[in-house]
């Protein structure tokens, strides 16, 4: 990560570098299956996929931002927003990012892109208007830390692992049951299924090492931003909101958002699905416990 007062966590370190290293092994293992099934069409398929991986990586903040009608904001537009981040990236000793404000009721904030000098934090008005002066300091800690950690990189990454997979598996039915089945009736369904089969495990491991990775790193982020302000509480109490505000936001508005839940600090969902296997996020007990127990070292009084 980049040198920043944020308190370092070798733990993230090891798992980023883990899940790469896997991602990695995995698309290569993806190709040669489809050399192998499909020797032909694998070539193409291959660079058509590191293509949509390459731009979702350059382009992972336009992306995002586009993906939630969100526009960047100057310290004109919004002064106090602004102030609290030129506040706590000086104490973190670490470069301002772009910053943005979302047009939805959605309470909520993400931090993208492909490097601490094309990052944005962007937050909804649905988070500015039900959060106060220090819950919502809390929260932007905690999404600078993502931005000092570098873990929204990985995460952008990870998530062309998947989708790379995808576009490989709808390429390998195009060369499987269409050209390639018409030259070798025999041959072609067969080889559609090894490719499919070998896509949908690469999906499926991409799909679980991104929620691990993205589980701990809200977990270290959580932990890192508490440390930075030193009030723990304030982002717990923050957390509790919008959690708790999440059932009163329409169905429809969670499921348009729910392509970010990776990325923002706590998912579009509500109810029991917070639990789940599929869980981009610990549950919430889980990271109130942990700030419970922040809170408490913090108020404990040196020797």
């Amino acid at each position: 990560m980049a040198r920043t007062r944020f308190i370092n966590d070798a733990g993230l370190t090891a798992r980023m570098t883990l899940v790469m290293f896997l991602l990695g092994g995995l698309f290569v293992t993806l190709i040669v299956g489809l050399m192998y099934a499909l020797p032909g069409y694998a070539p193409i398929i291959g660079l058509a996929g590191i293509g949509i991986a390459f731009y979702q990586w350059y382009s992972s903040d336009k992306v995002a931002m586009k993906a939630m009608r969100a526009r960047e904001v100057t310290p004109q537009e919004a002064p106090e927003l602004h102030g609290m981040i030129d506040r706590l990236c000086a104490m973190a000793d670490m470069p301002k990012p772009r910053v943005g404000i979302s047009d939805m009721d959605l309470p909520n904030a993400f931090a993208t892109g492909r490097s601490p000098q094309r990052s944005v934090v962007c937050v909804t008005t649905g988070i500015l208007q039900r959060l106060s002066a220090e819950e919502l300091e809390g929260v932007l800690a905690h999404e600078l830390s993502h931005v000092a950690h570098r873990d929204v990189l990985v995460m952008t990454l990870a998530s062309s692992a998947g989708i790379a997979a995808g576009m490989l598996t709808r390429g390998a039915q195009y060369g499987g049951m269409g050209l390639f089945g018409r030259r070798n009736n025999n041959g072609g369904a067969p080889a559609f299924l090894i490719a499919l089969v070998i896509s949908l495990v690469v999906y499926a491991i991409s799909f679980l090492l991104m929620r691990l990775l993205s589980r701990y790193r809200e977990l270290c982020a959580d932990r890192a931003g508490a440390y930075l302000t030193m009030k723990p509480a304030a982002l717990a109490s923050a957390l509790q909101k919008i959690t708790g505000e999440m059932s009163a936001i329409p169905q429809r508005d969670l499921r348009a958002s729910s392509a970010m839940n990776a990325f923002f600090i706590a998912p579009a969902i509500s109810g029991a699905t917070l639990r789940t296997l599929s869980s981009t996020h610990p549950s919430l007990e889980q990271r109130l416990e942990q700030l419970a127990k922040i809170q408490a070292e913090l108020g404990r009084p040196t020797a």
